[in-house]
């Protein structure tokens, strides 16, 4: 599961309990169980699932008959199902009609059978049911697209992770309860049906086809897949005979083919790097036009938003590709990492998240080196900070138990924290220790499930001698020693080590200090909303203690020192000749550092007078910690504009775009906040400090993935800025393109830009949006979209997000919540499009579940762009106008956290921001 990359929800509200199925003869009967999780007394072994899905009245009917394994004796059966209704239940042999009790708080069943089910029997429950197709994205819902001719076509697809299997037919939907699948879809001929597994298709009486397919491996419920689409397809095969095709709509065929390639290479990478075949004969990669998250790791069958999967070369953009390569990545490592072995309970998703997003740069950097991946791994890291870095964080493995819970845990800290804390696991292991420690954890866990301290024991040395001696994939003490202490003589408790990383909330910020030939470390919790001198300090600073392992450089010697800290307070001895240390080379570990004394000023002057003496993670490292120390009121904001005064000589993207973020950001909040002076300084300071490298840039798609993405950027923010020839040559490209009557092939690199710069106009504006209603590749309109939200025109904006945007009749509704976020990045829209959220947080929550990544990423973008106390104070009385549904959601405290963050930063920087632009302008 993939988030949406404005970088994932609920079919519009359940039915009412009153409008399922009446209860069957319950006569007397109170529902026997009143937990959320289900029993553990039967066990699902294998479902035979029957579906008929009617793409015309939208609804279907269906029958599962679901072979039981009973453990204790008892009357009850227990299971899962939503907004379903079950007509017929029955045990088969007793030739009973059941009773059927509904639980709908809990979104369980209950059927009792008069005749007591044995411990240790089998049996088979059979019930028929049937259900309206969804109109949101989870369950077995419906989903539209539009030809070139303008005829709108049907599909019905499904979303099920993580709780939403029960809402197409009822099962045991919690992830321990793996089972085996045999799904049969009847369909017309004018249909395809595609599920897990590979199909024989029968033709019945009436003309109709039904489509057997094969049974499936064990798998958790929340990975069974079906579609009933008229899609076309394009197909290859791996070297070990797995048959991929890639599937979406008629008219985007042509853009399949990139998705193709890249799963081919992609899985057969895994299989290498896993050792462990891919175990179905087949994959498929479908686009779905509707479709919430970015993509879903289904088994055999994975779903994708088009933006994810779809690549048109004549409008993608180099980022374009990457998202698509790293999504594919993201799904495929998902097929061992979730799928072959699944988390015990939703607590530990991570295991699914963290992992599929770190496989994502492995794979990405062996297959396509051209793309420079590991150029994002430290914004990975720097998110997961953002979000750490606040009271509001939750720790990797946190308690989830009620559908909103475990949907809000598919979050930063489940997949960008996650993927930091295994780089840095396998960077203290080592490569070859951590590849085979996870093979063996694949191994041991296959088909079952797992926690977190079964990926340690498999990481750290717990081999039986029998394992060890039949060669298995397991290494011994003596061979850790040689391989994974790096971290010299260090004994290898790794579970106690893990758990500071797994099981306490927040990042740790490391202080170094030199004091003669010693390096003096202190550790503590790294807040940016509280500050050592706040009264609250100590308390929230009460128990906390990871173990780090650092590393660092120095001026004297070009090997990586290493050192394991396990204490508060610690102290390494680097010689007395040593000028400058860097600490966290390359940003291997996830924690800041905080140089003392005159550290920061050694830093600054070495990027000064040869920056390449540090990588480019080290630069791009120092740059990030620096702006957040200074937004923590840890260290004075001259200071971290100082450091990045050497960004003239930077010739590397990533230091250059991360010091150009820190001065964009600051650019956004002046102007957002009418401040028109230092909006202006601002502004001729960016524009002059950088004049050499925006005229370097040209207006084209020439060029490395890495000197794309500087275009791309740098052009944005000049014309954002103001800059009259970026304005300027904007414009004639625009004009260009309106006169080609859009068949001339703008730049895909620039094309947002373009667009938005011609959108100020009234004419240039209306023709995107009637081009966005025509256009075939969902990444073109993504851009058009952009370009329309960044109009200064108030009017047009609330028509456009107000009307168009949440009737779902021009812009679908999987955009609103990225429409919204981008209406709120505009500084005549912020407003706006907070009250847009108030106004319609119902209607919201129906078309997005309550916990999905859309209703975060609205809450979040609207409110991450306050900076005063009255506006948190708004914000704070809305959510207690809604508080039985904000109680729910950690995302309010979140957001509230954000805004305090903000108001902080004013007080501690704005001062020094305008008097150090006015002594660089002077």
């Amino acid at each position: 599961f993939i988030l949406t990359s404005s970088n994932p929800i609920h079919a519009s509200a359940p039915p009412n309990p009153t409008e399922e199925q009446p209860p069957l003869n319950t006569g007397s009967l109170s529902f026997p169980w009143s937990h959320l999780r289900l029993p553990e007394n039967i066990v699902p072994l294998h479902y035979h699932l029957l579906l008929h899905p009617n793409l015309t009245i939208l609804s279907y009917i269906g029958t599962v008959r679901i072979e039981l394994q009973v453990q204790n004796n008892t009357n009850w059966v227990v299971l899962h199902s939503k907004g379903l209704r079950i007509t017929t239940a029955t045990v088969l042999d007793q030739n009973l009609v059941l009773p059927v009790l509904h639980n709908p708080t809990h979104e369980q069943v209950a059927i009792f059978s008069p005749r007591v089910l044995t411990g240790g029997q089998k049996y088979f429950l059979l019930l028929e049911f049937g259900a309206e197709l969804g109109e949101g994205f989870y369950g077995f819902y419906r989903s539209t697209y539009r030809t070139s001719t303008g005829e709108t076509r049907t599909l019905a697809s499904t979303h099920f992770e993580p709780t939403s299997a029960r809402m197409a037919f009822p099962c045991f939907d919690e992830p321990s309860f793996k089972a085996n699948y045999s799904i049969s879809i009847r369909r017309s001929p004018a249909h395809t049906a595609l599920s897990n597994m590979p199909v024989q298709t029968v033709v019945l009486d009436d003309g109709l086809m039904e489509d057997h397919f094969a049974v499936s491996v064990r798998m958790s419920s929340y990975l069974v897949a079906f579609i009933v689409c008229d899609f076309r397809s394009v197909s290859a095969t791996t070297a070990s005979g797995v048959k991929v095709s890639v599937y979406a709509a008629p008219e985007k065929w042509e853009q399949t083919h990139y998705a193709l390639k890249a799963a081919v290479k992609l899985l057969e990478f895994y299989e290498k790097y896993f050792n462990i075949s891919y175990p179905l004969p087949k994959q498929d990669l479908v686009a779905i036009p509707d479709f919430q998250s970015g993509a879903m790791e289904n088994w055999g069958l994975i779903t994708f938003r088009e933006t994810s999967l779809l690549y048109d070369p004549t409008t993608s953009s180099a980022s374009d590709r990457l998202w698509v390569t790293k999504v594919i990545a993201h799904e495929l490592a998902h097929q061992w990492f979730g799928n072959l072995v699944t988390m015990k309970w939703w607590n530990d998703i991570w295991l699914n998240e963290g992992f599929a997003t770190y496989m994502e740069y492995i794979s990405v950097d062996t297959t396509y080196p051209k793309l420079r991946v590991e150029d994002y791994l430290l914004d990975t890291c720097f998110v997961a900070i953002g979000r750490d870095s606040l009271n509001s964080s939750r720790p990797i493995s946190s308690v989830a138990e009620s559908p909103t819970q475990i949907k809000e845990m598919f979050d930063t800290v489940s997949y960008n924290k996650g993927a930091c804390v295994l780089h840095m696991l396998r960077h203290y292991l080592t490569d070859q220790v951590f590849q085979i420690g996870i093979m063996r954890y694949l191994r041991r866990y296959s088909y079952s499930n797992a926690r977190n301290q079964d990926l340690w024991d498999s990481l750290a040395n717990t081999c039986s001698e029998e394992e060890f001696t039949s060669g298995g994939h397991c290494y011994s003490n003596s061979q850790s020693a040689k391989n994974g202490y790096l971290y010299a003589g260090e004994h290898l408790d790794l579970t106690t080590m893990m758990n500071t990383w797994t099981l306490q909330t927040g990042v740790p910020l490391v202080t170094v200090a030199r004091q003669g030939s010693r390096l003096v470390l202190k550790q503590e919790r790294f807040l940016r909303t509280t500050h050592p001198s706040d009264p609250a300090w100590p308390s929230l600073q009460q128990g906390y203690l990871w173990h780090i392992p650092l590393t660092y450089r120095t001026d004297t010697s070009t090997s990586i020192h290493r050192h394991l800290m396990t204490t508060l307070t610690d102290s390494v001895e680097v010689g007395e000749e040593v000028g400058w240390v860097k600490v966290n080379v390359d940003m291997a570990g996830y924690y800041l550092v905080h140089y003392d004394g005159p550290g920061w000023d050694d830093l600054i002057q070495l990027l000064k007078d040869n920056h390449t003496a540090l990588s480019f993670m080290d630069r791009t490292h120092l740059i990030h910690n620096a702006f957040q120390l200074t937004t923590a009121g840890r260290l004075s904001l001259d200071k971290a504009l100082d450091l990045i005064g050497y960004l003239r000589s930077e010739s590397h993207t990533v230091p250059l775009l991360q010091g150009l973020a820190y001065l964009e950001a600051f650019y956004r909040m002046v102007e957002r906040m009418d401040i028109p002076d230092l909006t202006q300084n601002l502004s001729t300071y960016i524009l002059w400090y950088f004049r050499g490298v925006i005229d370097r840039q040209t207006w084209s798609d020439k060029g490395s993935v890495s000197e794309r993405r500087l275009r791309s950027e740098l052009l944005s923010l000049a014309c954002h800025l103001g800059d009259l020839p970026c304005l300027e040559q904007a414009q004639r490209s625009f004009t260009h393109w309106l006169d080609s009557n859009s068949t001339l092939s703008l730049p895909a690199d620039v094309t947002e830009t373009v667009y938005s710069v011609g959108a100020q106009e009234d004419s240039g504006w209306a023709s995107l949006l009637h081009i966005y209603t025509l256009s075939l590749s969902e990444t073109h309109k993504h851009k058009i979209l952009s370009a329309l939200a960044s109009s200064r025109d108030t009017n047009k904006l609330h028509r456009y997000v107000v009307g168009a945007g949440s009737r779902g009749e021009v812009i679908r509704t999987q955009d609103l919540d990225s429409l919204i976020v981008m209406v709120a990045r505009n500084p005549k829209g912020h407003h706006l499009a907070w009250s847009c959220v108030q106004k319609y947080w119902s209607t919201l929550v129906d078309k997005f579940q309550l916990g999905s990544f859309s209703i975060r990423n609205i809450i979040i973008g609207t409110t991450g762009q306050f900076f005063s106390t009255e506006e948190l104070t708004e914000v704070r009385v809305f959510f207690e106008s809604i508080h039985e549904q904000a109680s729910q959601l950690r995302v309010t405290q979140v957001a509230m956290d954000n805004i305090q963050k903000n108001i902080l930063w004013l007080q501690r920087n704005l001062g020094t921001l305008r008097s150090w632009l006015d002594q660089q302008i002077d």
